[in-house]
Parts: C-alpha cells; structure tokens; sequence
C-alpha cells in the first residue's frame, strides 16, 4: 500500500463478519473486471475517458470508487494509461483464471488467521481494473486488488494464483489493523505497520508478500539494520518505503522487510502469540515493540 491513512480498519470495517474457523468461503468479487472488459471491447481496447467514466469507473461497485482517489485518479488518467500500455489489459483477463485456486487456497489461510488472531474480519475482496498502479489495499469495502498489477509483476517463483494469495494475504494483515493516529508516522511507524502485514501473510500463507528481500539483503542485514535505527525518528519515507521493487544491488520497499524481521522478532520472542500478534496489530507503541522483540541489527 502506498498510503498510511488507508492502511487502517475504516470505521466501515468494525462490523465486517468474522470467519469462524472450519466455515465459510472466501469472498472474492469480480463483478468489476466483467464490467471493465465489457467496455474495453466494446471500444476496441481504446475506451475514451467519457465512455470509462459512465460505463466503469460510475457503475462499478464501491470498491472501484475507493479505489480512484490515490490510484486510479481520474478517468482521463486511466484512458490515458490504456492508450499507452494496451497489452497489460489485453493480458490481465488470463490472470482471472487462476481465482478458482486462489479461493481454495485462501480459505485455509484464513482460518489459520482466525485461530492466530480471534478478533479478525474477513470482508469481502474486490478484484478490479485499475491504473497499472497498485496491485492491492485495504478500504472501507474491504480487500480491493488491482488485476492488472497483479499480473505484470509476478516473481520467477511465482505463479499467479501465489501473487494473489500473498498479496491477499497482506492486505488483510492491513484489514486488521486498528485506526490509529498517525498523521505523519515516522519511518519506524510505517514499517512496523507494513511489517505486520507481511507477519500476518507468513503466519497465514506460509510466505511474506515481498519474500524477494530476503535473498536481496542477505549479508547486509547489520549495515541495513544499522541504517533504518538513523531514520527510524524520521517522517521522510522515501528512502524505505513505497519507492518500487528496485534491484537485488538496490532493493525497494525496505521498510517492508525491516519492519517484518523486527515484528517476526517480538512474535517469535512471545509466551503468548495470540497476545503478541493482537500487539503488533494494535501498534500502540511502536518503540516499545522494537525494544521488547531484542532485534538488533544483523542480530
């Protein structure tokens, strides 16, 4: 996710149902890529900024409005994006065959969640069409996940039902979350919230959405480590957080991975793990959780 302020549970959230364990199915929507390729078609692949407007972006579900503030921005933006890179859409609708085996693999992680964490909702997942911007958040509908994104930046080791899962998995580590007030959070903050997420992912899946940056940063965990503690008190994010994939020379999105080793640390170092993921979760006191986990750089 790129923004704080839709990382949190929404009050809309409070009443979503939670998924007892043993019951239930996932709820996965698609009814926004139906309509979306509907009148991409219909406009052979070049839909105008008026047609996308009436035709999309004003009949699709809730979730495609939440969606246009900090994503989509507007409908000249994404016609305009559609123009440039037709064979990302062309190619995203192959993606939505492997939603059959993301659901049945999704109902397992989240009864795994429901048993980690009894407090847990489960609303609905949106799957839509997007700006080829973001691949998935957390708003007041729930889960909402960008097809497209998920289908242009799979790993070598990845197929696309794991892209969906994880990132699923994620956001709903997101979902959790408390309303908390962060206004302007500090690179230590941001990171334990976005560290949590990928805790909640592993603890569920098996697997952290951004399981690449542990290969990109083996060998320089103390240097890393050691970096992050410097702008921990900083509100300036660019350096770890929401800045791309980068390389495994440069990696991206080291908050990321920070965040998780140091909520990994203080779960791992728990008598009692349903307390302490309820604790990440809440994120009362990000300080206090790094000193209590005993990460240490490189440690």
């Amino acid at each position: 996710m790129s923004r704080l302020a839709i990382l949190v549970v929404l009050a809309a959230l409070a009443s979503a149902p939670a998924l007892a364990a043993g019951k239930g199915e996932p709820d996965i929507r698609t009814s926004d890529v139906d309509l979306f390729y509907r009148v991409y078609e219909a406009a052979d692949r070049r839909p105008t900024a008026e047609v996308l407007q009436r035709d999309y972006l004003d009949a699709g579900s809730p979730g495609v409005r939440e969606f246009i503030p900090e994503r989509i921005l507007s409908a000249e933006r994404l016609a305009k994006r559609i123009g440039e890179k037709p064979e990302v859409y062309d190619h995203a609708r192959s993606c939505a065959t492997a939603l059959p085996e993301v659901r049945q693999r999704l109902k397992p992680a989240f009864h795994r969640l429901a048993q980690l964490y009894p407090e847990a909702k489960f609303p609905p997942i949106t799957v839509l069409i997007g700006r080829n911007s973001s691949g998935g958040t957390a708003g007041p509908s729930g889960a909402l996940i960008g097809l497209e994104v998920i289908c242009a930046t799979m790993r070598p080791d990845e197929t696309v039902a794991d892209r969906f899962v994880h990132v699923i998995a994620h956001e709903y580590g997101h979902v959790q979350q408390h309303e908390e007030n962060f206004p302007k959070p500090t690179v230590l903050e941001a990171s334990l919230i976005e560290g949590t997420a990928e805790l909640v992912a592993q603890l569920s899946t098996g697997r952290i959405l951004n399981h690449h940056l542990v290969a990109w940063t083996k060998g320089r965990e103390k240097a890393l480590g050691e970096a992050f503690l410097r702008d921990a008190d900083k509100t300036d994010l660019s350096a770890w957080l929401y800045n791309g994939i980068g390389t495994a020379e440069a990696p991206g999105d080291l908050g990321y991975w920070q965040g998780w080793t140091i909520a990994r640390a203080y779960y791992d170092r728990a008598k009692d793990k349903r307390k302490a993921l309820a604790e990440l979760i809440a994120l009362k006191d990000p300080a206090g959780i790094l000193a209590a986990s005993g990460w240490t750089p490189g440690g």
